[in-house]
């Protein structure tokens, strides 16, 4: 399946639970830190990491239908910012100048 209709998949998984009329940007954002909280647990315990990444995507996905946006939207977004970023590796960290 591609990614665009996974992304169609998840949003119709959406709508027919209620979660986008049904809760707010702030529910699904403390929802998508209690799924980074189990991708921490995940790493920190050496497991499979695809269901929690999956996890996140899914409630990104729930945001970003909330307002509109696309993934290859927020990307390229995102892309723009950090395309010219200068910096370094500090204990495993990119840390910009």
């Amino acid at each position: 399946m591609t990614i665009n209709k996974l992304i169609a998949k998840i949003e119709q998984w959406h709508d027919d639970h209620n979660l986008i009329e049904g809760a707010t940007d702030k529910d699904q954002v403390l929802k998508l830190v209690q799924e980074v909280g189990e991708l921490s647990d995940s790493v920190c315990k050496n497991q499979d990491i695809r269901d929690d990444i999956g996890d996140i995507t899914v409630v990104l996905i729930n945001i970003m239908a909330r307002n509109s946006l696309t993934l290859e939207e927020c990307l390229a977004v995102a892309y723009d910012d950090i395309k010219d970023r200068k910096g370094k590796i500090v204990d495993g960290i990119f840390v910009k100048d």
